[in-house]
C-alpha cells in the first residue's frame, strides 16, 4: 500500500455502479477519487425521451461535484482512463496517471454492433446525452426537410423511422417515438401526409423484450401495433446501408432513420486489464467482484461477469447493488476481513409502452396497462438524482400528459463533428 494516511480508492465511472460505489465509501476513513470523462452523471433509463422531445437533457444530467461537496473524503477528476498499469497500481488517463491501492471499475458499456456491416457509420445510438440530442435533432430536421421535399420517394424515406432491437430502450423509444409523431409534430406540420410517416420495430429474436414472460412480451407487440409502430419479428438485419436497412430475408427497408438499440457490449477499458473477456467483452470476476490475480481490482455493472452467477442483465439495479458491495468489499479488507461473494436481488422489470401502459415483472407477478404504468413513473422518478431533476421531470410528464404537448422539440447546434446527413 502507498505511503499516505489513508488508503486511496480510485473508482471509474460515474454511472449508477461508480456513483453508489463512492456513496458507500463517503465519510469512511479512505481516500476517494471519482474519475469519469464527463462532469455530470446520466440517468440512462430515461435516455430516450430525450431523443423522443419528451424531457431536455438537463433533466436527467447532474453535476457530479454537486453531488459529492458535502463529502469530505471524496474528490473528483475529469479525465479519460485509457489503461492500467497493474504493477505500478496506477490508472493511464488523457492527464497524469492516478496511483491507486484500490480500484473500482464501472466504465460502462458501448453499443455491440455483432459484426453487421454500417452500423457504425450509418445509424444513431442512444448510449449518451450527446447521442440523445443528436438523434432528436435528426428526427426535427428531417420533418422539416420532408415539409419541403417534393419527391414523394425521397419524402417517404425521410419519414420512415427504423428501430433496430426489441428490447427494453427499443421498445420504449419505439413507443415514445410514435405518440410523439400522433400529436406534437401532425400538429407542427399541416402540410404533410403522415399516412407517409412510418415507424418500424425491428427485432430478430421470435419476440420482444427478451427475458420477460409471453404474455408480457405479446401485450407489448399489440401496444405498439396500436400505436401505429410496425413490429417486425424474426427479423434479423444483414447490413445497415446509406438510406436503408437490408434484412437478412432480403429485405430492403427505404428509411432515412436507422437507430440502433440491438445490443451493448462491455466497456474497451476492460482490455487493459490483460485477461481474457468473456461474452459481450465482459471481465470475468470472482464471486466478490475481484478480478483474478489482482484483488486489490474490483470490475462493477456493465463490465462485470461474475464467475459463478452466470450472465447477470446489463441494467441499472445490478451496477447499483455491484457498486455498494465493492466498496463495502474494499472496507472489510481493510478491516482485515474476508470480502462476501456478491448475491443480485432482482427488483424486477419495468418497460414502458406510451401513455397509460407498461408491463412489470416484479415479485414474480405481472402487471401491464395502467398500474404497471403508474409503478413505472413512480419507480423512475424515485431514481432520479437531484430534486430539481425529479421537478422538472414531473412537470415534463405532467404537461405532456394533460396537452398531448412536446415542449423540447428544438433542433439544437452541435459541433461539426456530430452532424450526420438526412438521408
Amino acid at each position: 500500500m502507498a505511503q499516505r494516511d489513508r488508503p486511496r480508492i480510485v473508482v471509474v465511472g460515474a454511472g449508477f455502479g461508480g456513483l453508489w460505489a463512492v456513496r458507500t465509501l463517503a465519510f469512511e476513513p479512505v481516500e476517494v477519487l471519482l474519475v469519469d470523462r464527463r462532469n455530470h452523471h446520466t440517468f440512462f433509463p430515461l435516455l430516450y425521451q430525450v431523443a423522443a422531445a419528451e424531457i431536455e437533457p438537463e433533466a436527467i444530467a447532474f453535476p457530479i461535484r454537486g453531488l459529492l461537496h458535502r463529502f469530505p473524503n471524496i474528490g473528483f477528476e475529469m479525465a479519460e482512463a485509457r489503461g492500467i498499469d497493474l504493477e505500478a497500481r496506477r490508472l493511464e488517463t488523457d492527464g497524469p496517471p492516478i496511483p491507486y491501492d484500490f480500484l473500482i471499475l464501472s466504465p460502462g458499456s458501448v453499443a455491440h454492433t455483432f459484426g453487421v456491416p454500417g452500423v457504425a457509420e450509418h445509424a444513431f445510438f442512444l448510449k449518451s446525452l450527446d447521442q440523445a440530442i443528436r438523434l432528436r435533432n435528426h428526427i426535427l430536421t428531417s420533418f422539416e426537410r420532408a415539409a419541403r421535399e417534393p419527391d414523394p420517394l425521397q419524402r417517404r424515406r425521410m419519414l420512415t423511422f427504423t428501430i433496430i432491437g426489441g428490447g427494453p430502450t427499443g421498445v420504449e423509444f419505439a413507443g415514445a417515438l410514435a405518440e410523439l409523431i400522433a400529436r406534437p409534430l401532425r400538429r407542427d406540420f399541416p402540410t404533410l401526409d403522415f399516412q407517409e410517416v412510418r415507424v418500424i420495430l425491428v427485432e430478430a429474436m421470435e419476440g420482444l423484450l427478451p427475458g420477460l414472460p409471453t404474455p408480457l412480451r405479446s401485450y407489448a407487440a399489440a401496444r405498439l401495433r396500436r400505436l401505429g409502430v410496425e413490429v417486425r419479428l424474426q427479423a434479423p438485419v444483414e447490413a445497415v446501408e446509406l438510406g436503408r436497412v437490408r434484412l437478412k430475408d432480403g429485405t430492403l427497408i427505404e428509411t432515412g432513420t436507422a437507430v440502433w438499440t440491438a445490443g451493448v457490449k462491455g466497456d474497451p477499458l476492460g482490455a487493459a486489464l490483460g485477461r481474457p473477456l468473456g461474452p459481450s467483452g465482459r471481465v470475468w470476476v470472482s464471486p466478490t467482484l475481484q478480478v483474478p490475480g489482482h484483488p486489490e481490482i474490483y470490475v462493477v455493472g456493465d463490465l462485470a461477469l461474475p464467475e459463478e452467477l452466470g450472465k447477470l442483465p446489463m441494467v441499472a439495479p445490478v451496477a447499483i447493488q455491484q457498486g455498494i458491495h465493492a466498496a463495502r468489499n474494499v472496507l472489510r479488507v481493510l478491516q482485515g476481513r474476508p470480502p462476501q461473494p456478491f448475491r443480485y436481488r432482482d427488483p424486477g422489470t419495468l418497460v414502458t409502452l406510451g401513455r397509460n401502459a407498461a408491463v412489470a415483472h416484479v415479485f414474480g407477478r405481472a402487471f401491464t396497462g395502467f398500474p404497471a404504468w403508474l409503478l413505472w413513473l413512480g419507480v423512475h422518478l424515485l431514481r432520479l438524482i437531484g430534486l430539481r431533476n425529479r421537478l422538472v421531470v414531473l412537470s415534463g410528464w405532467a404537461w405532456d400528459y394533460l396537452f398531448y404537448e412536446r415542449v423540447v422539440r428544438l433542433i439544437l447546434p452541435m459541433n461539426d463533428g456530430d452532424r450526420r446527413p438526412i438521408r
